[in-house]
């Protein structure tokens, strides 16, 4: 949500700035702005709408985009509608100083009530207007320096930021701090210039150098002077750690495919094979994670493990739930991270918790960790980014491997997901001899199998897109799964409701009599997963009743399957697989299908309305 860039140096800031901002268009937001200082007067320039509209202000007048310092923000609302005024950067009432901020700052009211007694005046609705004149007064009350107002200001404040602020009469500085929201540092050669952004990729081609702030801290970054990082709450000094970059430019990049969504599902056979790469020897039978190795005695002694997630995470970790239990035989429950805080839940020290998240920022997931761990749970976290917050926070994890997801509905990341839950569920069986090892042996071997059936479940894609072009116009779905392929419904579901706003739901197979038949009639589409393991036969008798109330049936089965080819209106075919492993295929098709769904819509597949990739607040 939101994103911030930020240049200062000896190079014309404006291009870095723009597309910056363009690489972070997938984390969501409905407007942007951009601040240029070009040695005397500041030139700021903002807008509802997108990055486009942006260049489209700029480029009537070439003087707003003079300079060798500017910041730069994408933002997602929370306080105020999106339009002009309450876009990002905000000036602070003497025109001095310019904040772009990703957060929340929750007592911005009490604040700005009392600024406005003492005579400020405020143009937007926003908090962060709020901010930077609150760092103004107390930058003009104190008398010091910007680094010391930002922190001094900070400490009064509640709530979740990450900003970078400007002081036109201290031109050769940035002044940055994180307290929930990422914020990386781009470090030029021998300190002439430096890059500010949400997250490493509005300056890969520049610079392999970054140092990522932790929470509660501020950095001052001068040219030809370095980076100096304090914490916030004690003024004491960071020793800073400047991280080598292994993102690479063509990781971000669409690759010649219209869109990164498509780009991303093609990608998922070699994101799986590089999860489980190193950590899986089939020939050997071993299965090799140092995260679960080291700490072993916590899962095989656990009472229970709580999974907490949000979104797409959370549906990879109900197929958690499923692997776990049935091949590890550990009591799991699934939690909501959102709900897992809030309603103070039951959590001892003999608890595991796994906590998913692709982006390892999300707001809720982290808050439920710092939950769990104050309990004294041990927290074990499955993240994409390396070097996120949750992969920081955690006690140990495992990361997906997926590479960068720039497509803001999750695809790949839900498949490797499901890959390093396999993995451990798979590693906690051996162990603890819940699986056979014959039954071991193959799952392995089976798991090998796996990308080389989804690149052949790729060349469907003719086939999907003709179903996809039949409904198109459905206002409603259904989407029906039981036992391991129950999440799957949910997430075809979400990835149609996400991206081609289409009402849709997921539902246990056999709850349909509960309450969902009652929509089904000839314009509802139901799109069941019958695959030929596990409730087949129940499965069938669940297409049967739809058949009869006239609904569309488009069915998703083993390859070969006769019996619900004659029942169904169209049927999508996956290769043989073990049961448990059967979410890795069946989620494929509904990807595609929501891909094209959404582009035969004319919908903005990668950054749909109002979404946004890493949910960095409550």
């Amino acid at each position: 949500m939101c994103g911030i860039t930020g240049y200062i140096g000896f190079r014309e800031a404006y291009p870095i700035v723009v597309n910056g901002l363009k690489r972070l268009e997938y984390r969501g937001y409905d407007s942007s702005g951009i601040m240029m200082y070009d040695g005397n007067q500041i030139h700021l320039s903002k807008t509802k709408g997108k990055v486009s509209d942006l260049e489209e202000i700029t480029n009537k007048e070439e003087a707003r985009k003079k300079g060798n310092i500017g910041i730069g923000h994408t933002r997602w609302a929370t306080h105020g509608v999106p339009n002009d005024v309450n876009s990002h950067p905000h000036v602070s009432q003497s025109g001095d100083l310019v904040i772009v901020h990703n957060g929340i700052i929750e007592n911005y009211d009490t604040i700005k009530k009392e600024l406005i007694s003492r005579g400020y005046t405020f143009k937007s609705d926003t908090d962060t207007e709020v901010l930077v004149n609150l760092i103004e007064e107390v930058k003009t009350k104190e008398n010091c320096k910007l680094g010391q107002a930002v922190q001094l200001a900070l400490n009064n404040v509640i709530g979740a930021y990450a900003i970078a602020v400007f002081d036109k009469t201290k031109p050769n500085e940035l002044v940055v701090a994180r307290l929930g929201s990422p914020i990386a540092i781009g470090v030029g050669k021998d300190n002439k210039e430096f890059f500010v952004a949400s997250d490493a990729s509005p300056f890969i081609e520049y610079t392999k150098d970054a140092i990522y702030l932790e929470d509660e801290e501020l950095a001052i970054i001068r040219i030809n002077d370095g980076i100096k990082v304090r914490r916030i709450y004690d003024d004491s000094i960071v020793d800073t750690n400047i991280q080598e970059l292994k993102l690479s430019l063509d990781q971000i990049e669409k690759g010649g495919y219209e869109h990164f969504m498509l780009k991303e599902i093609h990608e998922q056979p070699k994101a799986i094979i590089d999860t489980y790469r190193g950590r899986m020897l089939p020939k050997e039978g071993i299965i090799k994670m140092s995260g679960i190795d080291d700490h072993l005695n916590k899962f095989l002694n656990a009472n229970r493990i709580i999974i907490i997630a949000c979104g797409t995470s959370w549906h990879a970790g109900l197929v958690g739930e499923y692997l776990i239990e049935d091949m590890a035989r550990i009591p799991v429950e699934v939690e909501y991270a959102s709900e897992f805080r809030y309603r103070n839940p039951i959590i001892t020290s003999n608890d595991v918790v796994i906590a998913i998240s692709q982006s390892g920022e999300t707001a809720d997931t982290l808050a439920a960790i710092k939950l769990a761990k104050s309990k004294g749970a041990f927290v074990f976290g499955i993240c994409n980014v390396v070097g996120s917050s949750i992969a920081r926070e955690t006690h140990a994890g495992a990361y997906t491997h997926a590479g960068p997801e720039i497509g803001v509905a999750s695809t790949k990341a839900f498949t490797t997901q499901i890959t390093v839950l396999s993995l451990i569920s798979l590693k906690l069986a051996k162990v603890k001899g819940t699986l056979s090892n014959s039954a071991y042996r193959m799952y392995l071997q089976e798991l090998q199998l796996i990308p080389g059936k989804i690149e052949s479940l790729l060349k469907i894609d003719d086939k999907v897109k003709s179903i996809a072009d039949v409904y198109k116009d459905a206002p409603n779905c259904l989407y029906l799964g039981r036992g391991f392929n129950f999440p799957v419904a949910l997430e075809g579901a979400l990835k149609l409701k996400e991206i081609s706003y289409i009402h849709a739901e997921g539902y246990p197979a056999a709850e349909m009599k509960h309450g969902p038949i009652a929509l089904i009639d000839e314009n509802m589409p139901i799109f069941v997963i019958a695959t030929n393991k596990g409730h087949y036969e129940k499965v069938v008798s669940n297409i049967q009743e739809i058949k009869s109330r006239s609904g569309k049936i488009i069915a998703i089965v083993t390859e070969g399957d006769e019996t619900v080819k004659e029942i169904a209106d169209h049927v999508i075919e996956i290769p043989e697989t073990e049961e448990a492993l059967t979410p890795l295929l069946t989620t494929i098709p509904f990807q595609l299908l929501s891909y094209h769904i959404a582009v035969l819509l004319n919908k903005n597949v990668d950054q749909p309305r109002n979404l946004a990739k890493s949910v960095t607040v409550e």
